[in-house]
């Protein structure tokens, strides 16, 4: 399942679907992820999250089915939420399932790494100066480069 979407999303609602279309499976991995009141110059107030539909479906998809193809998993949810999301608002959700924890645990990784880079979402941080736009983060490549040598 992937979303992106501008509306919340519940984790416990989130965790309940993939338990319940995973019964075979022995490890389920969640994350969730917010948006800080904070960055590398200061505070942020919210930020604001745009995307071109089919570019971003695609490549969403692409993020998806590589994590199928690296390990043997069951289900994997993805929503990612789009428009101007305050300070602490959920952001991100993936959950993933698999027959053993390390598959799960590895693929969620997987999945974050690559939705920091290379999915087509533009973000701009409401700061004291302004919006501001961002950019991606050296430690966010860097992460994402260890799974192209895997």
């Amino acid at each position: 399942m992937i979303s992106v979407q501008t509306e919340d999303f519940d984790h416990g609602e989130q965790y309940k679907a993939l338990r319940d279309s995973a019964s075979s499976d022995g490890a389920i991995v969640t994350f969730t992820g917010l948006v800080r009141d904070f960055n590398a110059d200061g505070s942020v107030s919210n930020i604001f999250i745009e995307h071109y539909p089919k570019m971003t479906h695609k490549s969403l998809q692409k993020i998806y089915q590589a994590a199928k193809q690296k390990w043997v998993l069951g289900q994997i949810h993805i929503i990612h939420r789009i428009g101007v999301l305050e300070a602490s608002e959920q952001i991100v959700f993936v959950g993933v399932s698999a027959k053993h924890r390390h598959n799960a645990f590895s693929a969620a990784e997987y999945i974050m790494d690559y939705l920091k880079v290379s999915a087509p979402f533009w973000k701009q941080e409401g700061t004291a100066d302004g919006m501001k736009w961002v950019t991606s983060k050296t430690s966010d490549s860097t992460a994402m480069k260890r799974w192209q040598k895997k």
